[in-house]
């Protein structure tokens, strides 16, 4: 007679019970990890600063109504986001240049963009521990964080992250229910990824190509068929969308096309892969450079370069032997980066291009999303041979992943120590206190320091819009009677203009140069077409106002005071003199020895 079997305690395991301890102990680590991720990121960001972009972006929106066309469908430089416009408007308004503000939004961009990864993960690995593998590749990966660094940027690649994960989501919640509403929800994020930046129209081709692998991974014999098949109405609705927006696109933007794209690409995509984005699959690239006031890019040493190919290969080759598809998986997660280095070789290659334009990553952003998808699907696919990984497996994986994390948050901390060097903070909190105090008397144009904003941004550099948000602050006028300029650490001060060309004494022993009518006040030496700024040292028999101009250029209306004074007129042109015609009735005005030059600090 068989041994009974013992009746079963409440202490004893629960079989039926296993699975959901998994799934809630999964899902516990996945949220875990992500509030990790998002300390990092905004210790991240509470070290960064507006930089670059983010100036433009700033000071066109205090330039211009919130709702403007010349504000929303403004050409930035080949970019179209009108988005991003509204949404930096709107902070401009609420706090002009107090980085707070832009820093939380940045922190719960990402805490949208790592949730909504993780319900695709979920969706394509269920409550598996394997779901934890794509999501710390993604939520630890460095190549996201200098785009996530930087306002403008973080504008443009967060939203579309967070669309490329949603909309995938979408398509496969679909394709199983037939529901409209996930037509709506994919087609409504798209939309707005969309508006903040023009790459997000590779969401519609990730989307069905990422649900076509999916399906096949679960052993649908026409998978692209059905997959285009079960969400024709959400690839019907983004098409739709495509075809609206794309008119407004080519009539907004010029094209961003620079032709030199075959001469530098390849050592572009030396610079993308090997000394990019290949080295932040292992959580490099531990160092970065940076010459102010460029962006970071990364450094990685020789050896970290070379283990990170062997050990990309490696994943390569023990993924294809051991999944079903992992090799069609693989060639479209590289078909869409090589298509990011493609879009930035062909608009981002010009004269001047240096090739570490590439390593700063920001154009890869969007990429380590689509890894992390990619990997879910190859964590997902059917194994070529049956066989649950033992205890020895589970640790290795564990070992990498924890190696990996180690890394990368060293790269985080390198990258946070160089980039935090910031001279636009020291600038605009200058600026911000001298100007206060200096509202009564206008200031002339003039570009900001070099190290805040370089000469190629022009006309964007100069001091007018970027300090366009200060609401205490001089105007900024072609004329002033007090010569004042803003030196490199931002603080105002005093100035003189260099003595380039000289106004020789006029004949007049007791007036110099007398301007009844239109005169000419004759230079020492020709000048070039350039911006020069004219001192004129001047008696004048009543208040008045007189037109200033050079012998090439636009004429500037100058105010002038009745008695002894002197006024700086900031002009364009060059020529051999300095035209003077009076606007005001019964004004005689005499003029002593001047001088025409720039201003420099005195």
């Amino acid at each position: 007679m068989a041994p009974m079997a013992s009746p079963r305690t409440a202490l004893d395991p629960q079989p039926v019970d296993r699975p959901r301890k998994t799934a809630r102990m999964t899902m516990w680590a996945a949220f875990t990890l992500i509030g990790i991720q998002l300390v990092v990121r905004a210790l991240v960001a509470s070290q960064n600063y507006f930089y670059w972009d983010d100036l433009i972006l700033v000071g066109r929106s205090a330039g211009y109504p919130l709702l403007s066309t010349e504000l929303l469908f403004y050409d930035h430089d080949g970019h179209f986001m009108p988005a991003a416009f509204l949404v930096t408007g709107l902070i401009t308004r609420i706090a002009p240049y107090q980085w707070a503000l832009p820093a939380v939004l940045i922190v719960l961009g990402q805490a949208l963009a790592s949730l909504a990864l993780l319900r695709t993960l979920r969706l394509t690995l269920g409550c598996r521990p394997a779901l934890l593998i794509p999501l710390i590749l993604y939520l630890f990966m460095p190549l996201t964080l200098p785009a996530y660094s930087w306002w403008s940027a973080a504008l443009n690649a967060l939203p579309l992250q967070i669309a490329l994960a949603w909309v995938c989501g979408d398509a496969i919640l679909a394709a199983r229910t037939g529901l409209a509403r996930y037509t709506v929800s994919g087609t409504a994020v798209f939309v707005i990824a969309l508006l903040f930046f023009e790459k997000s129209v590779l969401v519609p081709v990730v989307a069905p190509v990422f649900l076509m692998l999916y399906l096949r991974g679960r052993g649908d014999p026409t998978p692209l068929r059905s997959a285009l098949r079960r969400c024709r109405p959400l690839w019907t609705a983004s098409a739709i969308v495509l075809a609206l927006w794309l008119p407004v696109y080519l009539l907004t933007v010029s094209s961003p096309l620079t032709g030199n794209g075959a001469r530098m690409s390849k050592e572009l995509l030396h610079h993308s892969t090997s000394l990019g984005v290949v080295p932040t699959l292992i959580g490099g690239p531990w160092q970065w450079q940076r010459w102010i006031p460029g962006p970071a890019w990364a450094d990685p040493p020789t050896g970290l370069v070379v283990v990170a190919w062997l050990c990309l290969l490696a994943a390569l080759v023990v993924t294809v032997r051991a999944r079903r598809g992992a090799g069609l998986i693989w060639a479209a997660a590289v078909t869409y980066f090589l298509v990011s280095v493609v879009a930035m070789t062909v608009t981002r290659s010009a004269e001047q291009t240096t090739y570490e334009l590439a390593q700063t990553l920001r154009y890869f952003t969007d990429s380590a999303t689509v890894f992390a998808l990619a990997a879910s699907l190859i964590c997902a696919a059917p194994a070529k041979r049956r066989a649950r990984p033992g205890a020895a497996t589970r640790v290795m994986i564990g070992a990498l992943a924890s190696i990996f994390v180690l890394s990368s948050l060293w790269s985080t901390a390198s990258f946070v120590a160089i980039w935090q060097d910031s001279p636009t903070r020291d600038y605009l909190t200058n600026a911000r206190m001298t100007l206060a105090r200096n509202v009564d008397v206008p200031l002339l144009e003039q570009q900001v320091s070099i190290w805040v904003l370089l000469p190629v941004a022009f006309p964007n550099n100069l001091a007018s819009n970027i300090l366009a948000p200060l609401p205490h602050r001089p105007e900024f006028a072609s004329s002033t009677p007090i010569l004042r300029t803003i030196d490199d650490s931002g603080r105002l001060v005093d100035a003189e203009v260099t003595w380039t060309r000289r106004i020789p004494a006029g004949t007049d022993a007791e007036c110099g140069t007398v301007a009844i009518g239109p005169t000419e006040l004759p230079l020492d030496g020709p000048l070039t077409g350039w911006e020069w700024t004219v001192q004129l040292n001047y008696l004048a028999s009543t208040d008045g106002t007189i037109d200033v101009s050079l012998e090439s250029g636009a004429a500037v209306s100058v105010p002038v005071s009745s008695g002894l004074h002197s006024v700086y007129v900031r002009l364009t042109g060059g020529g051999q003199s300095v035209r003077i015609v009076p606007r005001t009735p019964g004004l005689t005005t005499c003029f002593a020895t001047g001088q025409v030059g720039v201003v420099v600090p005195s």
